[in-house]
């Protein structure tokens, strides 16, 4: 089975600099943690947009990411992994301006960056990977082995999850 992976940055690929003493996006590594993963039938077609935090994220980064997104869900499930912070708003977008699909897709992020002590990142990866083999047709945000439409979910920022809205 294909998926296509489109990844935007967000936390899920953020790493702490020595330099500035911050955590910040500075190189894709989600290439790096796909290859962990036992994925024997499934072909990952990664696509990097940019590594932006998604409050950085601009209307033209949107467009792209929403013309990419037209461009391969017409063979395949999409995972967009985005930061959360700005994520259901990127979900809406897409289904309002893609529309109709054959293929679910789905948004995920991270709270805490890949590698980093109790990360939540290759646990939402995964999970999205798996949730692009049986999910209907459709936008979803796929986050803490929850799954959730993009019309009806909102980040709780105090408890660091997505939760219904």
């Amino acid at each position: 089975m294909k998926v296509h992976l489109i990844t935007t940055g967000g936390t899920i690929e953020k790493i702490y600099s020595e330099q500035s003493g911050q955590v910040e996006n500075l190189v894709a590594k989600i290439d790096r943690y796909l290859h962990h993963l036992r994925l024997p039938d499934m072909q990952v077609d990664v696509t990097p947009l940019m590594n932006k935090d998604s409050l950085e994220m601009t209307a033209e980064d949107r467009d792209l990411v929403t013309a990419t997104v037209r461009a391969k869900v017409v063979d395949a499930p999409v995972v967009i992994t985005h930061g959360t912070d700005t994520m259901v708003d990127t979900g809406k977008l897409l289904k309002l301006s893609v529309g109709r699909t054959g293929f679910p897709v789905i948004l995920t992020g991270a709270m805490t960056p890949l590698g980093f002590e109790r990360s939540d990142g290759l646990q939402n990866l995964t999970e999205s990977l798996f949730a692009a083999r049986v999910l209907a047709p459709g936008f979803w945000i796929v986050m803490h082995n929850q799954v959730f439409d993009v019309e009806h979910v909102r980040k709780d920022r105090e408890n660091a999850r997505f939760v219904p809205a």
